[in-house]
């Protein structure tokens, strides 16, 4: 069984599981560093493993350009390519395409775009997305899909249902096909934009299809935060309990709380990363920015407790330096601060779930994390 639930909180939808993949158990909910290129930028695999994370995402678009398929086939796979031995979930790369807009065509066959690396073209189809995953090797492959922006129309944002649909299901073939040493487990990809009658149809379209788990896709693009929850809530609620669920690109304290309250069990995003090499990272009052004149003769640690090489070795003093300096250690510390606090912060909703009171750990958390947001205003002066 790829996906069993070990708790459900008895005041919401919010559960803890455990998911089977071949390189290993992965305890949920859960929230993958993302590896856009085989590596979660500043940081070493094995301080990534130490942290506690068995699951990491890559993105086919990006690996399919470079190094490109050759290359890995050449190592075997994507875990030898890369020297990380834990789970890799490999996204299809509809949200790069997405992204491409002015330099993309989206047909029956599959979409034809241009590299943002060197202005070649391309085409990808939804056979050579699973293929590509299959060559890699991924614990866990993403269908191709069509992401839509949420001011489209009904009948756009239709169009893009019936083709997400169409292309997971000759995904689901292609995956059928595949050499038996792959042992991965291909999800299928909700779509429907911000139209609750369409959602309901592609959960209903992509569940039909029996894949062994299904994401949520197109939130999380630009809209609000009370659409963002209205149409969760609505999704999740379509989804049946057997299935592991992943709602893509969400990884912020209050729209992973958002999540999980929902019985969402995986999520991903660049944020914790890329807000890390700016000097931007995660404490319980809210988000700080280490560059702040404040921090110049701060001898304590960005949050007292904490584990990581940041904390525990240095001042938000030092810290400070290395970004005004524009040091690389700056990046790679406050990079592994923010993976450790959401590693941590995962670790404390398990705890809140399995005593029943996840509702009271929300409210708790967000009030003082956002009571914290005004005072430490991230800017840099």
């Amino acid at each position: 069984m790829l996906f069993k639930t070990t708790h459900n909180d008895s005041n919401s939808r919010a559960r803890t599981g455990i998911l089977e993949l071949p390189h290993g158990s992965v305890p949920t909910p859960m929230f993958m560093p993302v590896g856009t290129n085989a590596t979660v930028k500043a940081m070493l695999h094995e301080s990534i493993s130490k942290i506690g994370y068995n699951l990491i995402l890559g993105n086919t678009y990006h690996l399919f350009l470079r190094p490109g398929q050759e290359v890995i086939d050449h190592y075997g796979s994507l875990h030898d390519f890369s020297n990380w031995q834990g789970n890799i979930l490999t996204d299809s790369g509809g949200f790069q395409v997405f992204s491409l807009a002015p330099f993309r065509k989206i047909k029956e066959e599959g979409v034809r775009f241009r590299s943002h690396i060197d202005g070649a073209y391309h085409m990808l189809t939804p056979e050579d997305v699973v293929g590509l995953q299959e060559s890699f090797k991924s614990d866990i492959a993403m269908c191709l899909d069509v992401c839509t922006p949420p001011d489209i129309t009904y009948k756009k944002a239709l169009e893009a249902l019936e083709l997400t649909t169409r292309w997971a299901a000759r995904s689901k073939k292609r995956r059928q096909q595949a050499a038996s040493d792959w042992q991965g487990h291909l999800f299928g990809i909700i779509q429907g934009n911000f139209y609750k009658d369409l959602r309901k149809r592609s959960t209903e379209e992509i569940l039909e299809l029996d894949l062994p788990g299904v994401a949520i896709g197109g939130l999380s693009v630009g809209e609000t935060f009370s659409q963002f929850e209205d149409h969760l809530a609505h999704s999740a609620e379509l989804l049946p309990q057997e299935k592991p669920r992943y709602l893509m690109g969400i990884g912020t304290p209050d729209y992973i709380l958002s999540a999980v309250e929902h019985g969402i069990d995986m999520f991903d995003c660049v944020f914790a990363t890329r807000t890390a090499r700016t000097g931007t990272v995660f404490t319980d009052d809210g988000m700080i920015a280490l560059k702040k004149a404040a921090h110049r003769f701060d001898k304590g640690p960005i949050v007292e407790g904490c584990t990581c090489p940041a904390c525990s070795q240095y001042s938000r003093g030092y810290l400070r330096h290395l970004f005004k300096t524009n040091e690389i250690l700056g990046s790679m510390l406050a990079t592994e601060h923010n993976l450790q606090y959401l590693y941590d912060f995962i670790q404390k909703i398990h705890t809140a779930i399995y005593n029943n009171n996840f509702r009271e750990f929300k409210a708790g958390y967000l009030k003082r994390f956002f009571a914290g947001k005004t005072k430490n205003a991230v800017t840099t002066e």
